[in-house]
């Protein structure tokens, strides 16, 4: 079997965005390209689609795709189903998902056929990102001709980085409190920004405690576009005071 090329910044790795709602593919696609290592080939809306562009290009040439973002709702079936289809088992390419579908059986059928990880939305971008990383990690390690054991226990590592759950670093109640209190008594939900400003903290740590608050079931996390079409993350608790 020939190798697959290892990512360098001649050849970063190509994904393929496939998501049907333009305005969510457009944001998937801005963070893969925020990621080092990573270039988006582009985006399609449907699973056809999907497969005519892992169709047109080969293993070795530069126009390949190695990693699909695949949605399982698409307009024409299933994204799942894409994984074991003849296109993506020829392009020999890599899923993870990223979908709004958290049923277990959903997420079973997924790693069953190949998938290497599976997001549901809504997600912060820095799981993406994480995500992304980890690929990135697990294919350079695995890039080597021969590889030793250690090795690939790295690369296994590597490729579940990504879902590690660590918290906060140096978290502080005082500071988890304060925002419980300004979500509990506020009316509408909240933006990490405006936690910040009704903290006092910056807005990246207030993302940071509000993305803990929802791990922890603490506080929700959706969706609202507004009028430029780019989706801004908002909270709120689950059980309002």
């Amino acid at each position: 079997m020939t190798p697959l090329t290892p990512p360098t910044p001649d050849r970063p790795l190509s994904v393929l965005v496939v998501e049907d709602d333009f305005r969510v593919a457009e944001l998937h696609a801005d963070y893969a390209r925020r990621v080092d290592g990573f270039a988006v080939a582009g985006i399609a809306r449907s699973g056809a689609e999907a497969a005519r562009r892992l169709g047109s290009g080969t293993h070795a040439s530069e126009d390949r795709i190695d990693l699909l973002l695949l949605d399982s709702y698409l307009p024409d079936g299933s994204g799942i189903e894409l994984i074991g289809s003849p296109p993506a088992r020829q392009a020999r390419v890599d899923v993870i998902m990223v979908t709004a579908d958290d049923s277990g059986a959903a997420v079973r059928r997924a790693l069953q056929l190949g998938a290497l990880n599976y997001l549901v939305k809504p997600f912060e971008p820095d799981r993406l990102a994480e995500l992304l990383s980890a690929y990135r990690d697990y294919r350079r390690l695995l890039a080597h001709p021969h590889c030793d054991q250690s090795m690939i226990d790295q690369a296994l590592r590597s490729r579940y980085a990504g879902n590690r759950t660590g918290g906060v670093r140096g978290k502080s109640p005082l500071t988890s409190g304060r925002i419980v209190e300004l979500l509990a008594g506020s009316a509408d939900d909240l933006s990490a920004q405006e936690v910040a400003a009704g903290t006092g903290i910056a807005r990246a740590t207030a993302q940071r405690y509000l993305a803990q608050l929802a791990e922890e079931d603490v506080a929700e996390v959706f969706l609202r576009y507004g009028s430029t079409g780019r989706p801004e993350h908002r909270y709120r608790l689950r059980h309002r005071r």
